[in-house]
This record gives C-alpha cells, sequence and structure tokens, in this order.
C-alpha cells in the first residue's frame, strides 16, 4: 500500500518537517486549552521554587502534539532536553546508563513509554520516586546491588495507550494531560501559524477547507497543507486558497471528510458487496486487499469516531451515515437498526465473528 497522507504517524523525514514548525512555547501553542492551563501552574510554580518540575506524562492519539509538549516544558524551565523512546530501553542496563549520565534539572522524554521492557519500568519507579538506581553487579548469590544516586530530573512520558502503563507508574507522574483531538477552528490557527513560517499565501476559506479534511489532527493538517503549497506552486497561483485546496486534495485522493481511499474502499465494500453488514474483520480487509491489523488500527478509529462504521458482536456494520456519505440508498433490511449498534467507543469483549464457510 501506497504511504497515506492522512495517517498520523511520522518517519524521520515528516519529523524533520515538523520541527520547523513546533512552538517553542506554551504561549505558540495551538488548542489544548485545559492541559496548556494546568501545565502553565505546574512550570510555573516549579520555576518559583527554583526545583525542577514534577514528572509530566502526555497521553492521546498520535499527531496531537505530546512530543512539542514536552520541548515546551524543557524550553520553559531553561533546561536541556534528552529524548529516547520506550522501544529502545529493552533492558535495565539500558535505562540505567540514561539516567545516571542526566544533570542535575535535565528534562527526559520517553516517548512511547508503555513500550518499555517491564525490567526497565521497575527501575523507573526508584528513579522517579528516590532519584537513585541499583545496579546490580555479579550473578547468582554473589551478585551486589550497588544503589547510584541520580541528579534531580524530570521525566515527561508520552503514550498513545494510556491503558497499557502498569497503574505504579502512573501514579508516579505528578502531572497526566490527556490530549484530545483539535476542533477545525483550532487547526485553522493552527494552518496560518504554520503557513506564516513557510512563506506561504493561506486564506482563510483555503485554510478551512483543508482544516475540515484533517481528522482534528495537526500532524496531518500540515502535512496537507505542505501538499497543498506544491500543488498550488505548480498547478495554482501559488496561493493557497479553497480552490487549490480542493483541487490538490482531490489529486490525493483525500475527500471532504478525511477520509482517503483505505477508507472510502472499507466503506465501499461494506456497503457494496455486504449490503451493510454485519461482516468479519478478516473477511473486509481480504475484499480491500489489507492485512486485518492495518484495517483494525489503521482505517477503524477514525471511521468508528466519525460514525461511518459501526463495530458488533456479529462483525462490522455500516451507519445511516456511511450511506449517505456513498450517496447510496441502504436496503431494507440494512443493519441500521438501533439493536444492532454498540456505543461507537465500545469495543466488543466477543470473539471476532466466525466467517462462513462454503
Amino acid at each position: 500500500m501506497s504511504e497515506r497522507l492522512v495517517t498520523t504517524g511520522a518517519d524521520e523525514r515528516e519529523r524533520a518537517a515538523e520541527s520547523a514548525l513546533r512552538p517553542h512555547g506554551l504561549d505558540e501553542f495551538v488548542g489544548q486549552k485545559v492541559v496548556r492551563e494546568q501545565l502553565s501552574l505546574v512550570l510555573d510554580a516549579a520555576k518559583a521554587r527554583q526545583a525542577p518540575s514534577d514528572h509530566v506524562l502526555f497521553s492521546g492519539p498520535p499527531g496531537l502534539g505530546k512530543t512539542t509538549l514536552a520541548m515546551i516544558v524543557a524550553s520553559e524551565m531553561g533546561a536541556p532536553l534528552r529524548q529516547s523512546s520506550g522501544p529502545a530501553i529493552q533492558h535495565a542496563g539500558d535505562l540505567a546508563a540514561v539516567l545516571s549520565s542526566l544533570d542535575e534539572g535535565e528534562v527526559l522524554f520517553l516517548d512511547e513509554i508503555h513500550r518499555m521492557a517491564r525490567p526497565a519500568e521497575e527501575m523507573l519507579y526508584i528513579a522517579m520516586e528516590d532519584f537513585r538506581v541499583d545496579v546490580v553487579v555479579g550473578k547468582g548469590a554473589g551478585a551486589t546491588a550497588i544503589p547510584l544516586e541520580l541528579p534531580k530530573f524530570t521525566l515527561v512520558g508520552a503514550t498513545t495507550r494510556a491503558g497499557l502503563l502498569p497503574a505504579p507508574l502512573r501514579d508516579r507522574f505528578g502531572f497526566t494531560g490527556y490530549l484530545d483531538f483539535y476542533t477545525p477552528e483550532e487547526l485553522v490557527q493552527v494552518l496560518r501559524r504554520s503557513a506564516s513560517l513557510l512563506g506561504v499565501q493561506l486564506t482563510a476559506e483555503g485554510a478551512a477547507e483543508i482544516g475540515g479534511r484533517s481528522r482534528g489532527t495537526p500532524r496531518i493538517a500540515n502535512r496537507l497543507l505542505r501538499r497543498v503549497r506544491d500543488w498550488a506552486q505548480v498547478r495554482g497561483s501559488g496561493i493557497v486558497d479553497r480552490n487549490a485546496a480542493r483541487a490538490a486534495l482531490e489529486v490525493y485522493e483525500v475527500d471532504e471528510r478525511g477520509l482517503d481511499r483505505l477508507d472510502r474502499a472499507v466503506l465501499d465494500a461494506l456497503c457494496r458487496r455486504f449490503g451493510g453488514g454485519p461482516v468479519g474483520l478478516s473477511t473486509l480487509a481480504v475484499v480491500v486487499g489489507e492485512e486485518a491489523e492495518t484495517v483494525e488500527t489503521v482505517a477503524e478509529p477514525f471511521l468508528v469516531r466519525e460514525g461511518l462504521l459501526g463495530r458488533t458482536p456479529r462483525g462490522r456494520i455500516a451507519l445511516p451515515d456511511t450511506w449517505a456519505h456513498l450517496g447510496l440508498t441502504p436496503p431494507r433490511d440494512a443493519p441500521v437498526g438501533a439493536a444492532w449498534q454498540l456505543p461507537l467507543d465500545a469495543d466488543p469483549a466477543g470473539v471476532e465473528p466466525q466467517e462462513p464457510t462454503g
């Protein structure tokens, strides 16, 4: 499958492009009003005490600004930032090496902290609370634990799956901020700021058009802005207005609700091939030519959140908005009644329905 323009993930090139657009202070950060207010109090109080801030945890979907806020914490505290990630720390020794090299007041940022190895997590408990680690020297009966004092530091963790964090680790964070999806109006503010930094002429109508297709995610909004800018420079007048945005995003197959080729393929198969369902995940994945895990983790979350797909114990079903978005008329026996529907944020505990045989 080709790279999706509306994916919330980011590779190294994407992160390099984002770095030029990142705000450097809380006053520049757009959106997340509640988290900004709370975090501002935490940081201002720490600066008043002339002490490192409490440990901070940011959780929420990808692309909403967790890494940016971690950098802002270091900037606001006037402290250097050390970055690592959960997958990179697979042994307690890896974490001990990072912690022992920190300076007084330094900020350590661990992205995807829920993917850290369990032995390292247990070492982190003591490091966060008592600012020391126990280094084990030797093996077997002759092993000795040597306590190593650490300078006081601030840990900033980021996770897209807070439920996977052990309770003892969550409890050691003094502040936890949950980042929610942005409104179209907030995304317009993000786009205006990014356009000024990129030197792009962006009209109000163009910003509204791009913001409405960005899935509530600043990372996607900035990515779409760069692609529309390319189209405007090559095929347009150089100005990113509504017509340029519509024409460019039609080329990139991003429709007015932010759905791309994979999203529409899932909905189209569900409605045209299976009459609205219910249909099992693996069958649906085969029809659209993707792995079941890709459909479940990449396409479904947004479709469920938008009310375009329902998950039931018997399989996936199309909802009324699905038929309307595709311009189709649902059959009389389409499963759109309340008896078929679960709350859109529900994740059925039942086993995936058996695929029909024969």
